[in-house]
């Protein structure tokens, strides 16, 4: 298996600073190894009836299943991930194997 993908689609609940946890977030991140790659943004485009309220997408890439692993067991990461449920109203959350079908240019 090559590259894995830790995808999550975040509904941030009402009043919540949304910057601070973003703030943590690329803190969180930028501090693990097995972390290959970090992406996140806004969606831009959506009607509300197929976004469902959701707002936000975090990618993260990672090497093979085991740094997932590593990175998901990880105390930084178990510490960081209550503050960031507590700003939730929901999420879904996809962890898989990448397939690439048309690479990056």
């Amino acid at each position: 298996m090559g590259e894995v993908k830790h995808l999550v689609v975040a509904k941030f609940k009402e009043g919540v600073a949304v910057e601070e946890t973003l703030q943590g977030m690329a803190q969180l991140v930028s501090t693990m190894d097995m972390v290959k790659s970090f992406e996140w943004g806004t969606e831009m485009l959506g009607e509300e009836m197929l976004r469902q309220g959701f707002t936000h997408v975090f990618i993260m890439t990672f090497n093979n299943g085991e740094d997932l692993a590593s990175y998901l067991t990880h105390p930084s990461h178990t510490n960081f991930i209550g503050t960031f449920q507590s700003a939730l109203e929901n999420a879904l959350v996809f962890d898989f194997p990448s397939v690439v079908i048309k690479p990056p240019a």
